[in-house]
């Protein structure tokens, strides 16, 4: 009985020790440790398979600026170097290089380095006319966005697509993902308040990528006329609405970073009023603030910083008031710093002082009311409730990817 158990125990031994076995012990570790590969995310731009070859032939325009990047190269500089065509270049605000202040003019010029003309569509004209157009048969859009109905690439695109269906052009949008894609919020632009700053009957924060809005403004008829332009979008490959992206590149001068982007919607609305953002420091979008020092502890000073914010509010001031910095990526949008310094103005009255203006970032002349029957927070979003819900049903139609949860 002994020597049985004994045979036994040294053949389970060189069973247990064999080649196979041990191979087979490491597979399964290999597999407990191994950490998951995430795909790569692939902008429009960067997927040329899916556009170069309807491009090959054609006089190509292309409304680009600063972040219209493939990998370490301008797009434009891309399309030459496989021997496209490129007759114009549009340049919307901040300009073609992406130098200019909020609200600069941009005039036309020509590109040094290619000697490609550059036409503005930010200034005394927003949209291309017929000579504009002549010597082009498709135009490209790649911009990055940051999702908020004020920022005004999308109005930019929004006129590039109405002169397309004039002049029976076609229009090509290479889509990048949306940095505040994950969500909707704010209240929807009412008919009254139609501006460049409020192209669309969207919230403030639309959870679009310009690819996707691009589709809602043909199918929805919102070019002038009801005319759609002959449109196309090639895709971010790997990306859907609960994807979170670091833009590799600001995408203006006073949007630096993750933070500032997703504070942008909420402190957006302060630029009509008596407070500071920061413009005119290195954290634009990032702070509030008022020469007080009731307003708050934390202080900054705006100093003119041309190319980014000249001459910017309170300048050469000290200002208190609160520091985001250190904001969380989740943050969404909300009404509580609005209220919040509202609540401590000076006089209620002169706390938004760009009346007009104010209700063009709003959408409407609602919230402005609102404020000053000191509504709280819960109670103005419940205002927009109905809005939000049909706009959303509407979203979904022209959703490209996957949606968030």
């Amino acid at each position: 009985m002994r020597y049985s158990f004994l045979v036994f125990y040294i053949f389970y031994f060189l069973f247990s020790c064999s080649p196979q076995n041990e191979q087979n012990n490491i597979i399964s570790e290999t597999d407990q440790d191994e950490p998951t590969i995430e795909p790569v995310l692939v902008t429009g731009a960067a997927n040329f398979e899916a556009y170069l070859t309807d491009i090959k032939e054609k006089k190509v325009a292309l409304v680009v600026n600063h972040t219209s990047f493939v990998g370490e190269q301008h797009l434009l500089d891309t399309l030459l170097s496989q021997g496209i065509t490129v007759t114009a270049i549009f340049a919307p605000e901040h300009g073609f290089r992406g130098e200019a202040d909020a609200g600069a003019i941009i005039d036309n010029s020509v590109d040094s380095k290619t000697g490609i003309p550059v036409i503005s569509v930010y200034g005394t004209k927003k949209k291309p006319d017929a000579k504009d157009l002549e010597e082009v048969d498709i135009v490209i859009f790649d911009i990055q966005d940051v999702g908020a109905r004020f920022y005004t690439y999308i109005s930019t695109m929004h006129y590039m697509m109405e002169a397309c269906a004039e002049n029976d052009k076609e229009m090509l949008i290479l889509d990048r993902p949306n940095p505040n894609g994950d969500y909707v919020a704010g209240p929807v632009r009412e008919a009254d308040q139609e501006s460049f700053v409020g192209k669309h009957p969207i919230p403030i924060v639309h959870g679009l990528t310009v690819g996707e809005l691009a589709q809602m403004i043909n199918g929805e008829k919102w070019l002038e006329g009801g005319k759609p332009c002959k449109l196309k979008v090639i895709p971010v490959q790997n990306y859907d609405h609960n994807t979170s992206y670091n833009l590799p590149i600001a995408p203006s001068p006073n949007l630096p970073n993750d933070v500032a982007i997703r504070l942008y919607p909420s402190l957006c609305l302060f630029e009509a009023t008596m407070m500071s953002i920061g413009r005119g420091t290195d954290f634009p979008f990032q702070v509030i603030g008022y020469p007080d020092s009731t307003q708050g502890k934390f202080n900054f000073t705006p100093v003119s910083m041309p190319g980014k914010s000249t001459h910017p509010k309170h300048e050469n001031e000290l200002c208190y008031g609160v520091d985001l910095r250190k904001s969380t990526l989740d943050h969404q949008f909300t009404l509580d710093f609005l209220i919040d310094f509202y609540k401590k103005g000076e006089t209620h009255e002169a706390f938004i002082n760009r009346s007009s203006a104010f209700n063009r970032l709003a959408g409407n002349t609602k919230l402005q009311a609102q404020l000053k029957q000191g509504l709280t927070a819960e109670e103005i979003y419940k205002s927009w409730e109905s809005d939000l819900v049909a706009y959303k049903a509407l979203r979904k139609k022209y959703l490209l990817y996957p949606d968030f949860k």
